[in-house]
């Protein structure tokens, strides 16, 4: 139970919020990789579990990684930890005195406070715990509202709660640094967004997404299914300039119909430019434009630091693409070329993630992540369902449950080479390459889905595209 003195070696607890379980390690290991630090725990660490321990870091990378994560709720300097309070007791008798001696000056002041996981504890008991620990050499003053130093006992009663134990399973106590960026979740609210569509994405998905991405301050960030710009929201609080594309005019200029309720049409001001001034970040907006994801516009050496998108997948907004089932398109003979409004036509979504992923194999820089969302029938997934491409290696793949039947996962995938005339044909050679199976009747699948019971609606809303 004993705890190394050296600052190195000081291992810190996370406090996690439970939602999202599965989005939470890619999280911490990108922002823990954007300063070169590894991710190192305990051997008896649990990714289920709301408390992790953390070896080898200092306090300022734990600072770095708690002023963007959405996951985290705070974080703290582990003095003592155990499975019983005598183990917790001894834990924290073997935390060297020294490394504790600046927190607990008499002329300092502090708090206790008591956080239980899984358990509600009254007034009484939570006092009880705190005079339980009048063992440690607290010299200060206690000040509840506005303290130098606030410490935490917190507590894990497990994850179940119709089986909650009289006892915890594990005890931490230790000195808080930092809260995480849950607040972002709430003030980034769609709700208050002033341009928004019908599929426009939560403010905590966005900012997983930005995270997963490693985005930071100076990239250059692209979406190449911009919507009404959540995404480029999310990676402009990060200090990244961004731009996207849409084949969708009326979405990319901010006209026709309002998405918000008791308003029929937009308003002139109801555009993406818009979003990220109202979050002060209007100096980092490139810009947008309509274009076809099929038919790319950019050039050969364009380079984005990352790719963070969410295409469609045709149950709220159409998957489409320009083109026509015609062989040949001949324009009429008064055609100028001035005026041409091209004729659309389905893009299936095995197309999608098949340009999808050579797009960003060429246009990515060496090192750069794609960050997507993958729509999957649940009856029929497997790994191999998973999109590849020769030169983007996976990195993570997390699932967001949408109903029984049906979900979607967030791939992150990271640039580890450069591309190869042979490489947009790898897929047909190598079945590690496959493309997106199941894809092209999703729409149908999740609509059966929800007819299935009793043709009753089981009110999943996969529609979030930006």
């Amino acid at each position: 139970m004993a705890l190394h003195c050296g600052r190195a070696c000081r291992q810190y607890l996370l406090h996690l919020a439970h939602d999202n379980v599965d989005f939470r390690l890619p999280e911490i290991k990108a922002l823990l990789s954007l300063r070169d630090r590894p991710f190192d725990t305990s051997e008896t660490f649990n990714e289920k579990s709301p408390f992790w321990q953390l070896n080898g870091l200092s306090e300022d990378d734990i600072r770095s990684v708690m002023s963007r994560t959405v996951c985290g709720k705070s974080a703290f300097e582990l003095w003592g930890h155990g499975t019983t309070t005598d183990e917790l007791k001894m834990s924290l008798l073997e935390y060297p005195a020294e490394k504790m001696a600046p927190y607990l000056q008499k002329n300092s002041t502090y708090k206790i406070n008591v956080y239980t996981f899984n358990k509600t504890l009254v007034f009484k008991d939570r006092i009880e715990k705190i005079d339980a620990l009048d063992f440690l050499p607290f010299k200060g003053t206690v000040n509840l509202k506005d303290p130098e130093h606030i410490f935490c006992l917190l507590e894990d009663y497990g994850s179940d709660p119709y089986d909650i134990p009289e006892e915890p399973f594990h005890m931490y106590f230790g000195r808080w640094i930092a809260d995480g960026q849950r607040e972002l979740i709430r003030s980034y609210s769609v709700k208050k967004r002033h341009f928004i569509g019908n599929t426009s994405m939560d403010a905590g998905l966005s900012f997983f997404m930005a995270n997963h991405a490693k985005v930071k301050a100076d990239d250059l960030v692209y979406d190449p299914f911009v919507g009404t710009g959540s995404l480029l929201v999310a990676c402009s609080r990060f200090g990244a300039y961004v731009c996207g594309t849409d084949i969708d005019y009326n979405t990319i200029h901010g006209v026709g119909k309002a998405s918000r309720k008791n308003q029929k049409w937009r308003g002139p001001d109801e555009n993406i430019r818009a979003n990220l001034r109202q979050y002060g970040t209007e100096s980092l907006y490139v810009d947008v434009m309509v274009s076809d994801a099929s038919k790319t516009v950019w050039r050969k050496n364009a380079q984005f630091d990352a790719i963070v998108t969410d295409p469609p997948y045709g149950i709220r907004e159409s998957t489409r693409r320009t083109g026509s089932h015609k062989d040949i398109i001949r324009p009429t003979e008064d055609f100028s070329g001035e005026s041409h409004v091209p004729v659309s036509m389905a893009y299936h979504l095995s197309d999608i993630f098949a340009d999808l992923l050579n797009f960003a194999a060429l246009h990515l820089v060496l090192g750069g992540r794609l960050v997507y969302w993958l729509p999957i029938y649940r009856p029929e997934y497997c790994e191999e369902m998973v999109p590849l491409h020769p030169c983007l290696t996976l990195i993570s793949n997390c699932e967001q449950t949408l109903s029984s039947h049906t979900s979607r996962r967030l791939l992150t995938m990271e640039k580890t080479k450069e591309p190869e005339d042979s490489d947009g044909l790898a897929h047909l050679a190598d079945p590690r390459f496959t493309l997106y199976q199941g894809h092209n009747s999703f729409r149908e699948k999740y609509f059966c889905g929800l007819t299935k019971k009793n043709g009753k609606d089981s009110k999943a809303s996969p529609g979030n595209k930006d």
